[in-house]
């Protein structure tokens, strides 16, 4: 909304009813009038913001070509804005939200620099860093060269110039982009370009074509949107009119996240290239056929994502159940009395081959849902899939192949000889390769520090030696836990885990056995429905076993539910949340608040030079449990001279204002919580309104009772109370 300046007071006589004119075009502007520093505003009286506006206008001998309708008092948004095409409003808008950006920085600065009229390069520096960091990471993830080009020195006046203009133009791009703000990565591609034509223009390059200075391709009345924001725009819509109003598949057509992602890749440079080339596959004006489809992840609805998004749960709780029943099988009253047998153990490794059986259903399933990613242009992403697949095999016909040859070794011998000790060295050799990657990621789970590194990290060896695991993102890069927050998870998810195999293996799994043995060895048994298999009790086996194995699969939510109730609390307790539960509570807390804040959010000045001896730390653990549970001193006890006191019901007021401003309270709330000020020289701090209750009521009987005394003795009986 545009706010513009108020008008004079009109005469007593004017019409009521008169039409007041128009204000001129250049007068209109938001929150500072940075159009004409002579205006009496309040805003134009601080010199930082008359020093961000003065830096504007300094044009210089920037190179004014025949086609800009230059005007004296133009400032370098308006030389961008004829330079380029942007839109008149787009500038002023940036103008003022620029001098804004600068001037409060520079008042932030300590100590203030010594010329206060004059915009501090520093000040420049630190909000163009800020303002093109994703810029300059994507130039860095695609390993481009960034076009601002700027001396390491910057003490000469044309490079803050230089750096002001990039700022600028940046800023331009995105006020006047719409809805292209949605894709970001998409407006680091025009500004990268833009600035390079910038830098052209800057450097007085003359055009060998047509021997005359350089000009940019983007230029004209509104040439900045009707040359590279619309056909954008377009695209979008054409994008979101294919998806029949969310009806169509996902794969189907793009949203804002896969128009963003085309331009993670270098291709995008080949493609589209600098002016836009319209014909290419990006755009909407191509046929759907030979457009470019999602690039970064497609949905593929299917039952089988029930497994492929939870794919390491399914292959724990497999690996588990299968490792339970070869121990629950041995008959020993506890598992570990099974595993020291030699032959329970070289079953266990049967584990392998059903890993690499999961893994070969999980690298088809990847590339069943995500066989539409694959193009011309992503062809290595389809190389990745066939891979995997191939290594999965691979890995499970070894596992399969050693193992035989274990028992084959064993079964010729009939006992555990050298050579069979020697095939499972050979087998545990292969699981150990096999293991080297998931060993790597624990130790990246561990150390967070490093996988954010490898992630933020955008060196081609790295990212040859990532591409097997993961395709390669620009956003959500280095945002891993800390070490401590990865310990307490991992202990969790330990007690969940432990508390599910505990109750499965006991209570599941074990007693189990010896029903399913005794119905192995009944022999001779006709059965009223068909037999699958003659002369066996597979099926009643397995239809004893189903609700089991089902339950098994359905309870770690029951168990995580439990456990995180138990975590939750007892993080609840000790946070003392919730312990306010009601009025009364409030009343009860209310009196010890003063004395909490001074202690936990008002350090006392001598406590800066003190050193934090251990006496200390424990005098104050104390005075905190003394405070916790209400043992403290009361506020209603404090003097209201006192220095506590008055902080308490400035912070108190605050807070309670601040719900107001943010409509949490409403006006008549506000009212009743706020602190009244000190007055009437009462001794004691003066209550909140909600918390008097029946005091009042109280007084009123007091009064009457004590209508004989005088109103001296009774004000004093009154001031007494708590």
């Amino acid at each position: 909304m545009y706010m513009r300046q108020r008008p004079a007071a009109s005469a007593r006589g004017a019409a009521v009813n008169q039409p007041r004119p128009p204000p001129p075009l250049n007068s209109v502007f938001n929150i500072i009038p940075v159009h004409d520093l002579l205006i009496d505003h309040p805003s134009l009286r601080y010199p930082e913001v008359r020093a961000a506006a003065a830096a504007l206008r300094s044009v210089g001998d920037l190179p004014k070509h025949r086609f800009m309708a230059w005007e004296p008092g133009m400032d370098l948004l308006d030389w961008l804005r004829l330079l380029f095409g942007f839109q008149n409003d787009n500038a002023r808008n940036q103008r003022e939200h620029l001098v804004l950006h600068l001037a409060n920085a520079q008042m932030r600065l300590e100590p203030p620099p010594a010329i206060v009229d004059s915009l501090d390069g520093g000040v420049l520096h630190r909000f163009r860093k800020k303002l093109l960091h994703n810029y300059t990471a994507w130039c860095s993830y695609l390993g481009l060269k960034s076009s601002v080009l700027l001396s390491r020195r910057r003490r000469d006046p044309t490079d803050l110039r230089r750096e002001l203009l990039y700022v600028c133009l940046y800023l331009l791009i995105w006020g006047e982009a719409g809805n292209l703000r949605f894709v970001p990565e998409c407006i680091c591609y025009i500004y990268h370009f833009m600035a390079k034509e910038l830098n052209l223009v800057l450097d007085e390059f003359i055009d060998p074509n047509t021997a005359s200075p350089f000009l940019p391709t983007v230029s004209g009345d509104c040439g900045f949107l009707k040359s590279v924001v619309m056909p954008i725009c377009n695209t979008i819509k054409v994008e979101v009119d294919s998806s029949r109003n969310g009806k169509a598949p996902h794969s189907a057509w793009r949203n804002y996240d896969d128009i963003n992602e085309y331009f993670w890749s270098r291709r995008c440079l080949k493609k589209l290239g600098w002016p836009l080339k319209f014909e290419s596959s990006f755009f909407g004006t191509t046929p759907k056929v030979r457009r470019v489809g999602k690039t970064g992840y497609v949905e593929q609805r299917s039952f089988w994502n029930i497994y492929k998004s939870f794919d390491r749960l399914w292959v724990m709780l497999i690996l588990f159940m299968q490792g339970a029943i070869i121990v629950a099988w041995e008959d020993t009253k506890y598992p570990w009395q099974a595993l020291e047998r030699k032959d329970v153990l070289v079953k266990m490794l049967t584990l392998f081959i059903t890993w690499g059986g999961l893994r070969i259903l999980q690298s088809v399933l990847d590339a069943g849902t995500q066989y539409s990613l694959v193009t011309k242009e992503t062809a290595w992403r389809g190389v990745r899939m066939v891979l995997k697949s191939l290594a999965a095999i691979t890995w499970t016909v070894l596992f399969g192949v050693f193992y035989g040859l274990i028992w084959i070794e064993k079964g010729s011998h009939r006992n555990w000889s050298d050579k069979a000790n020697e095939r499972i060295i050979t087998f545990l050799k292969i699981v150990f390769c096999f293991l080297l990657p998931e060993m790597l990621a624990c130790v990246l789970f561990v150390i967070p520090c490093l996988r954010n590194f490898i992630e933020e990290s955008d060196w081609s060896i790295i990212y040859l030696w990532t591409w097997w695991f993961h395709t390669r993102i620009f956003v959500g890069r280095g945002v891993r836990q800390g070490l401590l927050d990865n310990v307490k998870y991992s202990f969790f998810w330990i007690g969940v885990l432990a508390s599910k195999f505990s109750f499965s293996y006991f209570l599941q799994f074990k007693p189990l056995v010896a029903p399913t043995k005794a119905l192995l060895k009944l022999r001779d048994i006709n059965y009223k429905w068909h037999e699958f298999f003659n002369n066996t009790n597979r099926v009643a086996v397995v239809l004893l076993w189903l609700p089991v194995v089902l339950i098994y699969f359905m309870d770690l939510q029951i168990w995580y539910s439990i456990i995180s109730a138990v975590v939750g609390g007892t993080i609840g307790l000790f946070s003392h949340l919730g312990e306010i539960r009601n009025i009364s509570q409030l009343r009860l807390r209310f009196q010890f608040f003063a004395s909490a804040m001074q202690f936990n959010l008002m350090p006392e000045e001598k406590l800066l030079s003190q050193q934090a001896t251990l006496l200390r730390k424990l005098r104050d653990a104390i005075r905190r449990l003394k405070l916790r549970y209400g043992l403290g001193k009361p506020f209603t006890k404090i003097e209201s001279s006192q220095v506590d006191a008055t902080r308490f019901a400035l912070i108190w007021n605050e807070i309670i204002i601040t719900f107001r401003e943010e409509d949490i309270l409403s006006d008549r709330e506000l009212e009743l919580l706020e602190l009244p000020p000190n007055c009437w020289k009462i001794r004691v701090i003066r209550w909140p309104c909600f918390l008097l209750c029946n005091e009042l009521l109280l007084a009123l009987t007091q009064a009457k009772e004590l209508e004989n005394e005088s109103d001296t003795s009774l004000w004093l009986r009154i001031c007494k109370r708590k």
